[in-house]
C-alpha cells in the first residue's frame, strides 16, 4: 500500500489465498494457469505490485496474460528477472540487475499524514511534558518473544523515563494478553504517560509525530522503518529471539547512524530521515515512463 501511495494511485486490492496444495507449495513449484488466475479477471492492471509468497504465482499469470509493469515487494523466492522490478531489503541478500535494494521496509508514512494526526490528536496529547517519546511495543513472532519478564523490565524502564519525558505508548495486535497486562498495569496510572487502549481512531501517526525521538521492539522491520522515516533518534528495545536476517537487518541500520540500541536513556542523534519508499516509487515512475504511460505526481 505505501508504495501505490507514493505513486499517487489508489490500489486495487486483492487478498491472495491459493487452494490446496498450493498454499504450501507456491511460489516453488508451478500451478496450472487456470487456477493462478482464479478469482482475477479482465480488464488487466498497467501495473501489478506483489507481495507475500502466495501471491508470486498469480501475479506472474497476469504478467503474461496482460504485459503488466509487474513489481515484487520483498524477496519473491523465484528468479528475480521474471519480473520486471524487485524491491527488498538488503538484508534478505535478493541479487539481481532488477533488484532494488532497500535499507528498511516499504511503508505509509509520509510528512502529510502526520502532519494530519498530530492536529487531529493534539488534543489528548497536549498535558504530556516535553521531550516525549513515542514507545511502539510490538510481541511474538516467528522469531521473536515479548515474554513477561522482558515486558516488566521495560515497563519498569519506562516508568523511570516518565519522571522526566511524557510517554506515547502503544501495544501490538501481537502483543500477548499476558505482556499488555503487565504493561497496563504498570504504566498505566502514570500522569505522564498515554498508552493506547487499541479502542477507536489508531494513533500510531500521531505518536511519532507528537515525539521527540522513539523506542521502538526489535521484533519488526516495518516498524522500526516507519520509526526511522522520522530523522528522530530510534532506539530498539531488545526483546527475545531473532534470526540472522533480522541480525543483518539491525547492523545495518546502527552502522547507517539511524538507530542505537536502548539501555534505559534516551540520547539525542542526527540521521537522514529514511525514505525507501519514495526511492522506490521513483524507479517505478521511470519504468512506467519507459512504456509511455504516465503516473499522476503524489
Amino acid at each position: 500500500m505505501g508504495l501505490a501511495e507514493a505513486l499517487g494511485l489508489t490500489p486495487a486490492v486483492h487478498r491472495i489465498g491459493l487452494p490446496l496444495p498450493w498454499a504450501w507449495t507456491a511460489p516453488y513449484l508451478p500451478m496450472p494457469r487456470k487456477a493462478a488466475l482464479a478469482g482475477l479477471q479482465p480488464p488487466w492492471p498497467d501495473l501489478i505490485i506483489t507481495a507475500g509468497r502466495q501471491s508470486v504465482l498469480p501475479a506472474l499469470a497476469v504478467k503474461r496474460a496482460s504485459g503488466a509493469l509487474t513489481v515484487a515487494v520483498q524477496d519473491p523466492h523465484v528468479a528475480p528477472n521474471r519480473f520486471d522490478l524487485v524491491i527488498a531489503p538488503a538484508h534478505d541478500r535478493t541479487h539481481g540487475d532488477n533488484v532494488l535494494a532497500t535499507l528498511g521496509a516499504m511503508h505509509r508514512v509520509t510528512r502529510h499524514r502526520l502532519d494530519l494526526d498530530a492536529a487531529r490528536f493534539a488534543p489528548f496529547l497536549a498535558h504530556l511534558p516535553p521531550p516525549r517519546v513515542a514507545v511502539i511495543i510490538g510481541g511474538d513472532s516467528r522469531v521473536h518473544r515479548l515474554r513477561v519478564a522482558v515486558a516488566a523490565r521495560l515497563a519498569a524502564q519506562l516508568l523511570q523515563l516518565a519522571d522526566t519525558h511524557g510517554l506515547l505508548v502503544t501495544l501490538s495486535r501481537r502483543t500477548s494478553a499476558e505482556a499488555t497486562s503487565v504493561l497496563r498495569a504498570m504504566l498505566g496510572d502514570h500522569p505522564n504517560v498515554v498508552l493506547w487502549n487499541g479502542e477507536g481512531a489508531n494513533p500510531f501517526f500521531a505518536y511519532l509525530a507528537a515525539s521527540d525521538a522513539v523506542l521502538v521492539t526489535e521484533d519488526s522491520v516495518s516498524m522500526i522503518s516507519e520509526a526511522a522515516s522520522t530523522g528522530k533518534p530510534v532506539h530498539v528495545i531488545a526483546t527475545e529471539g531473532g534470526s540472522h536476517k533480522f541480525d543483518r537487518f539491525h547492523r545495518a541500520m546502527r552502522d547507517a547512524g539511524v538507530t542505537r540500541p536502548f539501555d534505559g536513556r534516551i540520547e539525542q542523534w542526527a540521521y537522514a530521515p529514511l525514505d525507501d519508499t519514495a526511492r522506490a516509487a521513483a524507479r517505478v515512475r521511470d519504468l512506467l515512463a519507459a512504456r509511455a504511460f504516465t503516473l499522476p505526481h503524489a
